[in-house]
């Protein structure tokens, strides 16, 4: 059963539809990437699943046990988000908040979920270091566990490498991987096309054309051998 439908979508703003007829689905354990030129209406799309923008029209149902307030979101960094002067324990534990049952402080399972993530992440001996302080890769790994926090169904992440040097990009994609590999599904999106082939098993492509199905059918679509080649030759 798969834990997002989306059906004959239309999203946009008052102004006009930036995408239109978009059907997919994404089913437990998939590591979808969702990649297109800019203004193609990714981030647009993981703004509609996030329920923050509402469809001009079509529909988004959630199955196999998924609610709404189940899904961790990684977002792009503000300065002001890097800037953030709070504790990495702070940051990590807010994403407990996600979860839709509002207390006024946080529990005991909310600590050891924090805790717990926090060593996943290999992130334990940063706990009370100030976020501010962290360099962008450990900033990365800190909004992870925070996202984890939120649920271990489905992760939406939104170009999670960006700014980063080569070396921690890499880190960051076999994190990502291995989260994949413990049967959290995720939703990516990614300006580098390469790397989505290489990691994900499914490809969202956006743009006047759009294109939806297995990293293998994409590299033999017009869509992967063009794009494919364009990369080959930056």
């Amino acid at each position: 059963m798969p834990q997002l439908t989306i059906k004959d979508l239309s999203l946009g703003y008052e102004n006009g539809a930036i995408l239109s007829h978009l059907s997919f689905e994404v089913n437990a354990g998939d590591y979808l990437a969702i990649v297109g030129e800019n203004g193609s209406g990714k981030s647009t799309l993981m703004k509609t699943l996030l329920g923050l923008l509402k469809p001009l029209a079509g529909e988004i149902s959630f199955g196999d046990s998924l609610r709404k307030n189940e899904i961790g979101y990684l977002p792009q960094q503000t300065l002001v988000q890097r800037d953030f002067p709070a504790s990495v324990t702070e940051v990590v534990l807010s994403g407990c908040l996600s979860n839709g049952a509002f207390h006024p402080f946080y529990n005991k399972a909310d600590k050891a979920r924090a805790a717990a993530n926090m060593a996943r992440m290999g992130i334990t001996e940063l706990k009370d270091r100030s976020y501010r302080e962290l360099s962008g890769g450990q900033q990365q790994r800190v909004l992870l566990a925070r996202a984890l926090c939120a649920t271990e169904k489905i992760l939406l992440l939104d170009e999670p490498v960006s700014g980063l040097d080569p070396k921690v990009t890499m880190e960051m994609y076999d994190l990502i991987k291995q989260l994949n590999d413990e049967g959290v599904t995720i939703i990516m999106i990614s300006h580098d096309i390469a790397a989505a082939v290489r990691y994900a098993d499914h490809i969202l492509h956006l743009g006047e054309k759009i294109f939806f199905g297995t990293v293998e059918d994409y590299k033999k679509s017009e869509f992967g051998e063009f794009f494919l080649a364009k990369e080959e030759t930056v």
